[in-house]
């Protein structure tokens, strides 16, 4: 069976976008790589696609000083990508900035509308992309950071965090503080795989400790009245949650609105949790418990290491950064 660029890549131990440059002639890949990469595709005899090979080398040598920063939402990255614009403007790079709405396909004709602009690097939020976007991506060969999620494989370069962590530190904090029947108020929108991954944290330690879950879904986008409509939902359950994580601080907003109609004491009667930490959470008339992701922190890393790789060194390994549990009047 003929060999592939990816079964180079895993010879190697290096992404797929990495082997694709080095056999591009980029200067982004270090000696040592290129050696380690040279000997893989000797060892497996592979023979690299002439067509895809000729674009990504054109490219390679015609960058422009930008960098493509593609979001799932402007409002939610709005520090993340102020930062960004912030640390690459001072290196010399100017930003564009693109925002999918939770959309896969949207995405992948994000990917290729961008690379058509022939960008030095892009900066992408989420593990999840589609079969094409990643095609486009490999073929082309450009410098890519992966962001806002800890990822095992990323497609090149990745700083983020463990969003199932968030959830199992939000549970372990609502069941250290009493609560024994937990709620999620979940936001379903099908590209927001990190949302999913901190209501899974959240139901693996529930189940660690034999706890109920009480969960409500909205189909609507995260909004006040999604919170409110969730909060409604969950307290009129036979079996009411006395905890609950919600998507979003907007969510756990309009769910603190609807605990205030309800006559709720809060902490006392139920503990609201949301995540984000949005301008408003501290300043809620009672303050809302959330998690404050480490956009800033996370740019500024993501931007050092692209300025790095345009001086030619090689992609480092995963970055973990950390996130905060802020415990407020919520609970």
């Amino acid at each position: 069976m003929k060999a592939r660029m990816i079964d180079v890549a895993r010879m190697a131990g290096v992404s797929a976008s990495t082997v694709s440059r080095r056999l591009s002639g980029s200067h982004l890949v270090s000696d040592d790589v290129g050696a380690r990469i040279d000997a893989a595709v000797r060892a497996l005899d592979y023979a690299p696609n002439a067509v895809a090979s000729g674009l990504a080398g054109s490219r390679a040598r015609g960058r422009s000083r930008t960098v493509a920063v593609i979001v799932p939402a402007l409002a939610a990255f709005a520090a993340m990508t102020d930062e960004l614009m912030v640390q690459l403007e001072s290196g010399g790079y100017q930003v564009m900035i693109a925002a999918t709405h939770y959309d896969a396909e949207r995405e992948e004709a994000l990917v290729r509308a961008l690379l058509s602009w022939s960008p030095a690097a892009l900066v992408m939020v989420g593990r999840c992309h589609s079969r094409a976007a990643l095609q486009a991506l490999l073929a082309d060969g450009l410098p890519v950071v992966e962001v806002g999620e800890l990822i095992d494989r990323p497609i090149d370069a990745n700083i983020g965090f463990s969003h199932r962590a968030v959830g199992r530190t939000v549970a372990r904090h609502f069941l250290a503080a009493g609560a024994r029947r937990l709620g999620l108020a979940v936001v379903a929108l099908p590209g927001d795989r990190r949302a999913a991954d901190r209501a899974l944290g959240l139901r693996e330690i529930a189940a660690e400790a034999d706890v109920p879950v009480i969960e409500h879904v909205s189909p609507e986008r995260a909004t006040t009245r999604a919170g409110a409509t969730a909060l409604a939902d969950l307290m009129d359950r036979a079996e009411a949650p006395d905890a609950i994580l919600c998507s979003n601080d907007l969510v756990a907003l309009g769910a603190l609105f609807e605990a205030g109609r309800r006559g709720l004491d809060l902490p006392r009667d139920l503990r609201l949790c949301g995540y984000g930490d949005f301008d408003f959470a501290a300043e809620t008339p009672v303050p809302l418990s959330s998690v404050r992701p480490p956009d800033r922190e996370i740019a500024r890393e993501a931007a050092a290491l692209l300025l790095a790789r345009f001086a030619g060194r090689a992609p480092p390994p995963p970055a973990d950064t950390d996130f905060t549990h802020l415990v407020r009047g919520t609970g």
